[in-house]
């Protein structure tokens, strides 16, 4: 089992983060990939799908747990049922553990089996889901992630109706990790963290640059 070294909280307010997704990366050689990125991240966004809840199949705990790095895990999971692989990502070496609203009546609850099971707990929203969904949580996790895609596949266009949940969830939560995923580049980047985004989720435009440090730097 790989083992993930003892890492501080997210939670810090206003530090902007970058957190590239694995999703766009060569599958065929990861751990070079994640290399080559490594000393200009703060973590990695790891997009687990299981072709039901999205329109795409990824990987699941047993991938997660060959990635070699030091850097946070995030694991997103798209996936129908999340409150069953919790353990399995705890195992893995998951710093974070992202649930989506819609894929639960038990939202309470399973935030609290995730803590229980030392991760950082996360909730997603897709789009078309209202913010009010996520009342009863808000006061329970560690980040929000506000989709900015329709979830399931890389490479798609900003929807700008992630700017106004954003700047929502901020002024509600000045201290709130809020990251923002799906059509993240230079410029959306930027409306992103004036919206209030501290974590910016970026695939394509990271791994699919000629040069990735200066695409990196360009979210900053």
């Amino acid at each position: 089992m790989r083992v993930c070294k003892k890492l501080p909280p997210l939670r810090m307010k206003n530090k902007l983060q970058i957190s590239p997704s694995i999703l766009s990366a060569d599958f065929g050689r990861l751990n070079e990939e994640i290399a080559s990125i490594a000393a200009h991240v703060e973590s990695l966004h790891v997009d687990v799908m299981d072709g039901h809840f999205v329109p795409n199949l990824t990987f699941g705990a047993p991938v997660v747990r060959c990635i070699k790095t030091s850097l946070p895990l995030e694991c997103h999971l798209m996936v129908e049922n999340p409150e069953h692989y919790v353990e399995a990502f705890e195992k893995a070496g998951a710093h974070s553990f992202i649930f989506h609203i819609e894929t639960t009546v038990a939202p309470a609850e399973l935030v609290a089996a995730i803590h229980a099971h030392g991760m950082k707990a996360g909730v997603s929203l897709n789009p078309g889901t209202d913010i009010s969904t996520l009342a009863e949580v808000l006061p329970l996790v560690d980040s929000v992630l506000v989709m900015s895609v329709n979830p399931g596949f890389g490479g798609q266009a900003f929807m700008p109706v992630a700017l106004e949940k954003i700047r929502t969830l901020r002024a509600q939560f000045p201290d709130l990790n809020i990251a923002v995923d799906g059509g993240v580049n230079a410029e959306t980047g930027a409306q992103c963290v004036e919206a209030g985004a501290n974590i910016l989720v970026a695939g394509s435009f990271i791994f699919g640059a000629p040069d990735r440090e200066a695409a990196i730097e360009s979210l900053r």
